[in-house]
């Protein structure tokens, strides 16, 4: 019956209905995920074929500002929001350089989208303060920019692996309160390693240090909440992070101060909280969204990238090859074009590829029941 309708439309038609029924009918799964997640929100669920596409608020933090701006040229689009933190490595040169690129370039001067925290990162590698300023960023990004759904921390080893069109439209229909984060309370080896130890991290109180340095004594395990590990590189929501920065209970601030003496908090703190939180541990997605570089032999490592699905990737040099195909083969981006301006686009306007079906796909792996309830902050 479908193939007759469709044989009574004229071509054009027949185009326009195949690109709807590619692009959005199959994603409808997606859209039903907030019933899966809290039942009683609605008895008779009616998806939004054509969902508002959300806005992302991206993490841009790094030492090399060439980097930096390479990255911030691959990911920018008028719809999210870019808040660029330097290293305590970053040149006042390199610094200059890039602040006056921003105040030139057309796009961020008509969108206003992206901002540089004014102070560099000065975070010792493994201690808290690598906490401290992403709570920091996070802060900027509530107060600065409005509307923002997700949050998404990238630093200049971690690069996209398709355009952000293809990025929006598959988070469009995902419900708002998701948050993808790789976690686990099986920490193994890393309760000698990790959680007994006690650490200083002189860069929270010394503004020219940074490292941190074990004291002797060690402490038991926390009984008022447990602990989970994970990777560092999340995608969060906006009302989970709120309530990181304005928390109504104390849960997050109990634990700030349980973590400024943790060795690599950063891999631990967001995924305790929020697997402690009754309001948020069901809204948890095992997954980092990131495909990580050294798991598959280099020549079949872009065709790996390619079909992992994960929207970017994690552990490119500085010079990696790669990044010129990935500009070329994956994002559409020339050599001419990263020497110029920021990327060209249509705020409201999303034109995916057929690209973001591997994403979709990776999704619907990740949210089918052996995979979602059953590896939720376990």
């Amino acid at each position: 019956m479908q193939k007759t309708m469709l044989a009574r439309h004229s071509r054009s038609t027949h185009k326009r209905f195949a690109f709807f029924f590619l692009f959005t009918f199959p994603l409808l799964t997606l859209f039903l995920l907030p019933f899966a997640i809290n039942p009683a929100q609605n008895s008779n669920p009616k998806p939004d074929p054509n969902p508002r596409p959300p806005r992302l608020a991206y993490l841009i933090s790094g030492g090399d500002a060439r980097r930096l701006r390479r990255l911030l040229r691959a990911l920018y689009h008028p719809l999210n929001f870019y808040l660029i933190q330097f290293g305590a490595d970053t040149s006042e040169n390199e610094r200059v350089d890039l602040e006056g690129f921003l105040r030139t370039d057309k796009l961020v001067r008509k969108y206003r989208n992206v901002r540089v925290v004014e102070r560099e990162c000065r975070a010792s590698e493994s201690g808290a303060t690598e906490v401290a300023c992403l709570l920091h960023a996070v802060a900027i990004l509530l107060r600065k920019f409005q509307g923002w759904s997700w949050f998404i921390n990238l630093d200049v080893s971690d690069y996209p692996l398709m355009p952000q069109d293809d990025i929006l439209h598959i988070f469009s229909y995902l419900p708002r309160e998701l948050n993808f984060i790789d976690h686990t309370s099986n920490i193994g080896s890393k309760e000698h390693e990790r959680v007994k130890p006690i650490i200083v991290d002189p860069a929270l109180y010394i503004s020219n240090k940074s490292g941190v340095f074990r004291v002797t004594e060690k402490r038991s395990l926390p009984s008022a909440f447990k602990i989970f590990v994970g990777s560092p590189r999340m995608v969060l929501s906006r009302t989970f992070l709120e309530f990181c920065i304005r928390g109504w209970d104390n849960l997050p601030r109990t634990l700030l101060l349980y973590y400024s003496n943790f060795i690599h908090s950063k891999e631990s703190y967001f995924h305790t909280l929020i697997c402690n939180s009754n309001h948020f541990q069901n809204t948890t997605i095992n997954h980092d969204l990131r495909f990580m570089l050294g798991i598959k032999p280099q020549h079949q490592l872009f065709n790996a990238m390619v079909e992992n699905g994960a929207p970017f990737a994690h552990g490119f040099n500085k010079e990696d090859p790669e990044l010129d195909r990935i500009d070329n083969e994956l994002l559409g981006v020339s050599e001419l074009d990263r020497q110029s301006n920021l990327g060209f686009g249509l705020p409201g306007l999303i034109r995916p590829t057929s690209r973001s079906r591997k994403m979709e796909r990776l999704l619907l792996r990740l949210l089918e029941p052996e995979n979602f309830r059953t590896k939720q902050c376990k």
